[in-house]
């Protein structure tokens, strides 16, 4: 029997804008096939001549939960490999995407969602838009790196502790968003910067992109791979494994 599940992610390409969208109800929080798949869209739009420019957004109630816990939990050690592959894969791609990638954010953005908007070149966020790294609260570490993109070094250790959560309008103040709109019109002015993207010339946007990745002052991939040794340490430790099943019996998601 064919399979239910909608294609994942949705795109549509027109005069050289590509809008990818994710859409996993609830709440947009991804399987390991989803994050592959989502790392493999990015990364053809990117080799594909005619895009200049690429869109990353989500229907329903929020951008991103980050990893849908409920796939790891109790599925041992392979699993968590398993997802955090997966995960480094959708996060290289939106950074190694061969055009600027525009992040449409509304709602929770949470753990592996910081992971995409972190490596994104252009933030535009609701104004319901919150962001956030629960992950000592799930047993595991990551995404520290990307946040540390959008948020002073004092505060991204204070988010990564405390698990608070800030508002596109703080996110504003500290240069991490470019331009926070009313939910309604968050689609038309991200697709608007997209559109002054696109009508530069595409061999210098992507020259442009290549040449901002090489002086990056941090090796993201390295960084967030670091990051992850200390996930397999929690979860050898029973830490994480403790905190997957108390959010599971909880039934945790975002609100």
């Amino acid at each position: 029997m064919a399979s239910s599940r909608a294609p994942f992610p949705r795109t549509a390409v027109e005069a050289g804008l590509a809008e990818v969208v994710m859409d996993r109800p609830p709440v947009n929080a991804l399987g390991v096939a989803d994050w592959y798949a989502l790392a493999d869209e990015l990364r053809r739009l990117g080799r594909d001549p005619a895009v200049r420019v690429v869109v990353l957004a989500a229907e329903g109630r929020g951008f991103n939960a980050g990893v849908d816990i409920k796939e790891l939990h109790g599925q041992g050690h392979a699993a968590l490999v398993a997802v955090n592959k997966a995960c480094f894969a959708a996060f290289a791609a939106v950074y190694e995407c061969e055009v600027p990638v525009i992040a449409a954010v509304h709602g929770h953005c949470l753990g592996g969602g910081i992971g995409l908007v972190g490596n994104a070149d252009v933030v535009i966020a609701a104004d319901d838009a919150s962001f956030g790294l629960p992950e000592v609260d799930r047993g595991a570490l990551g995404a520290a790196t990307h946040l540390a993109r959008l948020v002073p070094q004092h505060l991204m250790r204070a988010m990564v502790y405390t698990g608070r959560r800030i508002g596109a309008a703080e996110l504003h103040r500290h240069g991490g968003v470019l331009e926070v709109v009313a939910r309604g019109r968050l689609r038309d002015a991200a697709r608007a910067i997209a559109a002054e993207i696109a009508a530069k010339s595409p061999t210098a946007i992507r020259a442009a992109k290549q040449s901002l990745n090489g002086i990056d002052p941090v090796d993201v991939h390295r960084s967030y791979r670091y990051e992850q040794g200390f996930t397999y340490e929690l979860t050898l430790a029973g830490v994480g494994d403790e905190a997957r099943a108390a959010f599971v019996a909880a039934k945790g998601e975002p609100r």
